[in-house]
């Protein structure tokens, strides 16, 4: 098998966060191969995934915006766009506040269907 990455991908075992629909959707992997143009994941089930998410790195406290590159049974592997660099605490502030909005939206289209279908 040929390998087509750009750089060496350094082994790790670090939590990571795939992030996407501006926030409101999210779920933990875990990163097991890393280099600054891409990475493996391993998910906990099988999950459907846009072709284009952000992976948060708490370890790293950085945030990568990643594209869907391969899938097999035992994970994926991504290409990182951008990696976006640890933002001002204000910026972490309003970007946690974004996506506890779009939680309690995506919470409230949930409550309004179940009372709509209980009706």
């Amino acid at each position: 098998m040929t390998d087509h990455r750009k750089e060496t991908r350094q082994r790790v075992f670090l939590k990571g966060r795939i992030v996407f629909n501006n926030g409101s959707s999210s779920f933990d992997c875990l990163v097991r191969d890393l280099s600054g143009s891409g990475a493996r994941l391993i998910l906990s089930d099988a999950t459907t995934l846009p072709q284009v998410f952000d992976l948060y790195i708490p370890q790293r406290d950085r945030t990568y915006r990643a594209s869907l590159c391969w899938r097999r049974e035992d994970g994926i592997g991504v290409v990182f766009e951008e990696p976006v660099r640890a933002a001002p605490a204000a910026l972490d502030t309003e970007t946690a506040l974004r996506q506890r909005i779009g939680e309690l939206e995506a919470e409230n289209a949930a409550l309004r269907r179940l009372i709509a279908s209980a009706a």
